[in-house]
């Protein structure tokens, strides 16, 4: 008798040689590289050609994958066109979700035998143009212009220009980044099992990836990371921290930023975020955000043995940047592309339909037939 997983947790659906997630041990891989090396020390750009190609590069070839993702950032006009007449209010990730299907309409290259390195190319031109997708529609949605894109900036430096306008700091440029490397991958999580389940149909990279956005929406998964910004702001000071927890525990709510489906430790990519978040509070003369957080989630520790996890103190890192609650998630998406699209290149390497089975639980068989008019 097949045993039965609900969620499928603990159960192995593939292998992976992109990233490893040791829940006990608090440990993230990269392609061999803990997590702990690759924060801070490499850009997001290596990041991502570590992940397509399992090694870091060296410069030439660090020069040469930088050149090609930027040579990818321009959008159909019919994708910006959308951008300019989605409506104001929607939610963001709807939009990503709409403009990343809708680049599979402009995409007419015929791949025959050459789909293998078609879809490397789609896969750089998807994550060159997720953070340009993101930016003109939060830019639009404002009435504001959507500025050109530029060839001479990184990854994160230039999401941060289209964001707001102008050329970011040295210093936002580099913690963004380092937010990018720390979201690129984190093995089979929901979002990236749903591009693969996806691809392995054979469809295109554009639905994997559309299927993939979906799946990164929900609060459960990447939405988490606004839902703490949303608390503090609901919380709104030090002296009432204590209080709405004790609340929230009373009636059994969950905190959100803490406890981890898989880490039963510290989520190792959090004392980076931290260690982010403390820097740009102290120098916006603003600490009040991080030390609510700090206090929440020593009383959960407490409390409950729960660590903060990701987004607990992503969401003050991208509060202290400037950028807007609901673009929190969009950044996730971002970032995370790199990874979705490395899985759907892996899978296709070695493809095999995924058709697990489901433990029947309805009536036994027996039933008959009544027609219609004797029901």
């Amino acid at each position: 008798m097949p045993v039965t997983a609900k969620g499928l947790e603990g159960i192995i659906a593939n292998s992976t040689r992109l990233s490893d997630v040791l829940g006990q041990e608090g440990v993230l891989i990269y392609s061999g590289y803990n997590i702990n090396e690759l924060a801070g020390k490499a850009t997001y750009e290596e990041v991502v050609y570590l992940l397509f190609y399992g090694e870091l590069p060296n410069q030439e070839e660090l020069d040469a994958f930088s050149a090609s993702l930027r040579a990818e950032r321009d959008l159909p006009e019919g994708v910006v066109a959308f951008l300019k007449t989605a409506p104001k209010d929607a939610n963001p990730m709807d939009v990503m979700r709409t403009a990343t299907s809708m680049l599979g309409l402009y995409d007419t290259e015929v791949t025959g035998d050459d789909r293998d390195k078609a879809d490397y190319r789609r896969a750089i031109s998807i994550t060159a143009k997720m953070g340009v997708i993101a930016a003109y529609y939060h830019r639009s949605r404002q009435g504001l212009d959507l500025p050109p894109v530029r060839k001479d900036l990184g990854e994160a430096a230039h999401f941060l220009y289209l964001l707001n306008g102008e050329t970011p700091s040295e210093d936002a440029a580099k913690t963004l980044d380092v937010a990018y490397v720390l979201h690129a991958d984190h093995g089979m999580n929901a979002s990236t099992f749903s591009a693969r389940v996806t691809i392995a149909t054979l469809s295109d990279i554009y639905s994997a990836i559309t299927s993939a956005i979906g799946t990164l929406k929900g609060p459960l998964h990447g939405g988490a990371n606004e839902g703490v910004i949303q608390m503090l702001l609901e919380i709104g000071s030090e002296d009432k921290v204590d209080a709405w927890v004790e609340e929230q525990l009373v009636q059994k709510k969950k905190i959100m930023g803490i406890g981890h489906r898989v880490y039963k430790v510290l989520d190792p990519r959090a004392p980076h975020l931290r260690a982010m978040a403390i820097k740009l509070c102290e120098q916006l003369g603003e600490g009040k955000w991080i030390r609510m957080s700090e206090r929440i989630a020593t009383i959960m520790k407490e409390r409950k043995g729960l660590n903060a996890n990701v987004d607990f103190y992503s969401a003050t890192v991208y509060y202290s940047l400037g950028i807007p609650t609901d673009m929190f998630t969009p950044i996730f998406a971002i970032a995370r592309t790199s990874g979705w699209t490395a899985h759907v290149l892996e899978q296709l390497a070695d493809n095999r339909l995924y058709r697990p089975l489901s433990e029947y639980v309805g009536p036994a068989v027996g039933k008959q037939f009544v027609p219609i008019e004797q029901r």
